[in-house]
């Protein structure tokens, strides 16, 4: 049987049994974040979603105002005559053939890869290796696109995909407990319009059935979305 921290316990007994209001539950949020170190904040909507379904699929991306606090890795797989440099744009790496042959040999040091259409037909053969780590470039996660500075731009600036998971849940990292109350606030409005307005044609009765945020170690907190 997992044994609960004393730190989680008493964390727990700063969050009441009730639905809070956004800037409520922010503030109870950042009280119970007492680890040693800035936690990540998090939201976990619950959505009346079967993705089994091709029509209740949700897979989208939403650009942070604020960022997510965290310094995202980005590599990019361009053509040879790009003309592109890592340094400049803000990127780890760029590379073309040579970097795609990197990854075969298990080079993943990053969060995000970018690709040109172009060079998706040899990057296919790297789908065993970047697909389970959730790393395979994709257009619906604007991870394959010829504006590949831009793509590069918006990741490092807070850009992130999210996706809902087998059992109907998404979860989305949204900052850090150190960042102001109103940051964090903005970010999560952001991310719940975004929730919104990427709603699946095939949805049946209500969409958006709870919502949740906590920190990396703290307890969840219940908010009222209704009065968003």
């Amino acid at each position: 049987m997992r044994r609960t921290s004393k730190r989680f316990k008493e964390a727990k007994s700063l969050v009441q049994d009730r639905i809070y209001s956004l800037e409520e539950g922010i503030e109870v949020l950042q009280k119970t974040a007492t680890a040693k170190f800035a936690e990540s904040t998090e939201v976990h909507f619950c959505l009346n979603l079967n993705p089994k379904y091709a029509d209740q699929q949700l897979r989208a991306t939403v650009i942070l105002p604020h960022g997510t606090g965290k310094n995202i890795r980005v590599v990019a797989i361009a053509s040879s005559d790009s003309g592109l440099v890592a340094s400049e744009i803000g990127a780890e790496r760029i590379g073309s053939e040579d970097l795609i042959e990197q990854i075969s040999q298990g080079y993943t040091d990053f969060d995000v890869l970018i690709a040109e259409p172009d060079m998706m037909p040899k990057i296919a053969k790297l789908g065993r290796i970047l697909g389970p780590k959730g790393l395979m470039p994709s257009p619906k996660a604007g991870t394959v696109t010829k504006n590949i500075k831009l793509a590069i731009q918006e990741f490092k600036r807070g850009k992130l995909e999210y996706r809902v998971d087998k059992t109907g849940i998404v979860h989305i990292n949204f900052g850090k407990v150190d960042f102001k109350s109103s940051q964090l606030q903005d970010n999560l409005l952001t991310v719940y319009k975004s929730i919104l307005q990427n709603k699946p044609t095939g949805v049946k009765g209500k969409y958006l059935k709870r919502m949740y945020i906590c920190s990396t170690m703290g307890p969840s907190i219940e908010i009222d979305f209704s009065v968003l």
